[in-house]
């Protein structure tokens, strides 16, 4: 909890100095109120004057609307300063998360850290808008009011501590049982939050398979088990409003049942007017120690929770990237641009039992072109993954210019690279702001940049046939606009950035033959003097790279050009038969030779 304040600055502890000086201005009044109580009720007995009588209830009033008052200003700023203490722990938050390797996004999970930044957030900001009000009124209004009564009849306040333990022992053990639940439910939130997500991200699969009664009763499952507990705790805690109700009625019935015994036993008629002013006043006192027992019990409804979330926080907002900035943010002059060397690379994901990469070695010079490839599950996304360091290596080094990727800051490496993902990924925005999308040091993306990038993509027939062109609306996630759509676009974001190195990641694999030949050309044309990172699965995409890599288990079993495998490598030869026609792959390589020798 405590690390919840460092969040704030200087003007929210102003604000809450203030709201302390209204609560005690609040308490204050609100005692005042069974002194007034006392003395109208001795004069209304005695026969006193009514203009007394009037003018100590215009008191009381006074005291009321003034304790009123001061509880909305302490309201507004309790707000004021919940607001701003969630708004920084969502930033602070989204900044880690953003920091995160994809070590610690898989470790968290996506709906964990979607649940932690919302609705964690919430409970804290709860906490501390009612928390302001109660956890600094409820001790000072039960102290105050003990002093209060301190000095007059002991068995009044035998009762009084009496009612105050059972109180305290119902909190007690409401908290014991009750506590580890809260815990549990934001675990469950965490569970429906990935069902949900996974049915929504899925729906065309779950549709076109019929599963959609399956995935119900897999949301049913995670959401009974959320109703459940939160059924438990809910009604854990409504026993505590009847319980209070229960205790003060008891508590009052007993103040006067005493005070009818002490009175009956006094001689005199002013004695006994004294005393019965005075019980009036001691159980005005006594509700108002329940009171603040009372107010007590909505922290205890929302702190046990709020704790929960705080640790949650806690745990995003303590974890370290694994992934650090190095050093570098420039390079000298005159070094190797877009030279990309594995030297002995084994790499190993977190908490797995094997490496998946193993003694990865290989070279490429500036303006070459690299590719990888491999059956399902032979590495070779993981491989250019650790280029742009989503991962590190686990043994060995990467190389970029000859520099240790992890001698770079990310912010400069990055600078260095056109990446392209597997998986297609659009923004909410339009076809400039997806094409543009991101920094490079000292550049800026024209209109007229992008327009050429889309058009090296092969992107700008479907382009400006769509509705406002270049400003078309792009929907989140590229859902109104095909697979090969997409990925043009987003082969085009790489290439308006002019990287030293374009990494590929399987990205041509949404696109028919033609549209491929044509992109592959315009980019050796356009972007030649670049690197070509590229992880296919068709032959036809790759064999005329500088260097092919084929990788299978997670190990280099080849390196060469496309004819140099064909002829010392089983596994490619393998993968060209199954793709290609053995006639078709012996013209191929007559057509080279001829062109060699010509």
């Amino acid at each position: 909890m405590v690390k919840i304040f460092k969040v704030l600055h200087c003007r929210e502890w102003l604000y809450a100095f203030f709201a302390a000086g209204f609560i005690v201005l609040q308490v204050w009044l609100d005692l005042l109120l069974p002194d007034y109580t006392k003395t109208i009720t001795e004069l209304a007995v005695s026969a006193g004057s009514l203009s007394k009588i009037l003018e100590n209830g215009a008191y009381m009033l006074a005291c009321a609307l003034g304790s009123a008052a001061s509880s909305v200003v302490v309201g507004y700023f309790g707000a004021r300063i919940a607001a701003a203490v969630s708004f920084r722990l969502r930033a602070q938050i989204f900044d880690r998360v953003s920091d995160f390797s994809m070590a610690e996004i898989n470790r968290f999970s996506t709906a964990s850290l979607i649940t932690r930044t919302t609705n964690d957030v919430m409970q804290v900001q709860m906490l501390i808008s009612m928390g302001l009000q109660v956890i600094v009124k409820a001790p000072i209004l039960a102290i105050w009011a003990i002093i209060k009564i301190a000095g007059t009849n002991w068995e009044w306040s035998v009762i009084t501590l009496c009612a105050v333990v059972l109180i305290v022992t119902m909190f007690g053990i409401i908290l014991l049982v009750v506590f580890p639940k809260f815990r549990r439910v934001q675990k469950l939130t965490d569970n429906l939050n990935s069902v949900t997500r996974e049915n929504l991200t899925g729906v065309r699969v779950v549709r076109a398979y019929n599963a959609e009664d399956y995935q119900e009763e897999k949301f049913e499952k995670a959401n009974q088990e959320l109703t459940k507990t939160q059924l438990f705790t809910s009604r854990a805690m409504a026993m505590v409003s009847p319980v209070m109700s229960l205790i003060m009625s008891g508590l009052t019935l007993a103040i006067y049942w005493v005070g009818a015994w002490l009175i009956g036993a006094l001689p005199t008629a002013a004695e006994r007017v004294s005393l019965f002013g005075q019980m009036t006043a001691f159980s005005g006192y006594a509700m108002q120690v329940v009171m603040a027992f009372m107010m007590l019990t909505m922290i205890f409804i929302i702190m046990p929770r709020a704790l929960v979330s705080i640790r949650r926080i806690h745990e995003v907002l303590s974890t370290e990237p694994s992934i650090q900035d190095g050093p570098m943010s420039t390079v000298a002059e005159g070094s190797a641009k877009g030279e990309v060397e594995f030297q002995h690379v084994s790499f190993r994901y977190p908490d797995a039992a094997e490496d998946v990469l193993h003694d990865i070695s290989f070279k490429v010079t500036k303006g070459q072109t690299v590719a990888f490839i491999g059956s399902t599950g032979s590495g070779k996304s993981t491989v250019v993954n650790l280029v742009p360091r989503f991962y590190d290596a686990t043994e060995g080094k990467v190389l970029v210019d000859g520099i240790d990727v992890k001698d770079y800051t990310l912010h400069a490496l990055h600078d260095k690279i056109g990446y392209v993902s597997q998986r297609a990924v659009m923004f909410s925005g339009t076809v400039e702001s997806n094409v543009a999308y991101g920094e490079k040091t000292g550049e800026t993306f024209s209109r007229e940049d992008v327009k050429e990038a889309i058009r090296i993509a092969q992107g700008k027939d479907f382009v400006e046939e769509m509705e406002g062109g270049y400003d078309a609306h792009i929907a989140q996630g590229g859902t109104n606009v095909s697979g090969g759509q997409k990925q043009r676009l987003s082969i085009a974001r790489a290439v308006c950035r002019h990287p030293e190195i374009y990494i590929f990641d399987d990205s041509f694999s949404a696109l028919d033959y033609k549209t491929d030949k044509l992109l592959r050309a315009a980019l050796r044309k356009e972007a030649g003097d670049a690197t070509c990172m590229i992880v296919a699965q068709r032959i036809g995409t790759i064999r005329d790279a500088d260097l092919i890599v084929v990788l299978e288990d997670g190990k280099c079993v080849g390196q060469g050009t496309h004819e140099e495998l064909m002829q010392t490598c089983e596994v490619y030869k393998e993968i060209a038969y199954s793709q290609l026609s053995k006639e078709e792959l012996e013209q191929e390589f007559a057509r080279k030779e001829v062109k060699g020798d010509a």
